[in-house]
């Protein structure tokens, strides 16, 4: 039997989404232990924040990119591939919400913006989609490589008020087993695409719809608590563990999986 490795020394790690609080935490992580990371943002000014901040860690790369505009992915595939030869992972960490995809406290879903529910979708699943094809090429050219996409709490039963978000997390998930499987049909069994789904961890995003200003939990926070198991928020460095095993061979059987980091949320009844 072989011996686990969890080693990702060298290996060429794109991050879309890269400049924001998780994927940037992820980018610090890998970097850290090794990792050649390449980030890739939305915004100019987020991209070259985030690289002062990793720059002590190595030499990392950043890009300011539209990830459901597929010439500029493909674009920065070919910077990304010209510098170090090849790509070994590719974490979709890019997406995000609206407010008029979202349904507040005194709103139906009658008064969702449908131009809105089309913006979150396409970034959140067009915005993976799109990556993972671009990207997915150049691992099935090298017959090797790891795609991990984002899930979430909201793709696997219905959260309230997140309407949009939540169909395209459910369509992330779909992706994730549908595109592992052809990859590993077509392409071999060196290349995998999982998802990790993160429960409730408290980020600029949810702040104010979690906590209330003294830090105290607003309603739907102390719901949430009562339904976590563990009794409290995740911590956004509880990703790492799983991010780095999908980065590493410690994970080479293992495609199509929906990976929930939640605290015992998705496994709770509620009773």
């Amino acid at each position: 039997m072989s011996e686990t490795n969890l080693d990702v020394k060298g290996k060429v790690i794109v991050i879309t989404g890269g400049s924001g609080t998780l994927g940037g935490a992820m980018a610090e992580h890998l970097m850290k232990i090794g990792a050649k990371v390449a980030i890739i943002g939305s915004r100019d000014e987020s991209v070259r924040t985030k690289l002062k901040t990793l720059s002590p860690l190595g030499t990392p790369m950043g890009l300011a990119v539209d990830v459901t505009n597929e010439n500029q992915v493909k674009g920065a595939c070919k910077k990304i591939v010209d510098k170090w030869g090849r790509v070994d992972v590719l974490i979709n960490g890019a997406g995000g919400n609206l407010p008029g995809a979202t349904i507040g406290p005194d709103q139906d879903v009658f008064d969702v913006s449908v131009p809105d529910l089309r913006a979150v979708l396409d970034l959140n699943l067009m915005g993976s989609v799109i990556p993972s094809l671009v990207f997915g090429r150049v691992m099935a050219d090298q017959k090797n490589g790891s795609i991990i996409n984002i899930s979430s709490m909201a793709a696997d039963r219905a959260i309230t008020r997140v309407f949009g978000y939540s169909m395209a997390k459910a369509a992330i998930d779909a992706m994730t087993k549908w595109l592992s499987t052809e990859m590993a049909i077509k392409f071999g069994d060196g290349i995998r695409i999982n998802a990790i789904a993160p429960g409730f961890f408290i980020g600029n995003q949810n702040r104010r719809l979690l906590t209330n200003e003294d830090g105290s939990y607003t309603d739907r926070g102390e719901t949430i608590i009562r339904n976590t198991p563990m009794d409290r928020f995740g911590h956004i460095d509880e990703l790492n563990g799983i991010v780095q095993f999908l980065c590493s061979d410690a994970s080479k059987f293992v495609t199509g999986t929906i990976i929930p980091i939640d605290g015992g949320f998705s496994a709770f009844s509620g009773v």
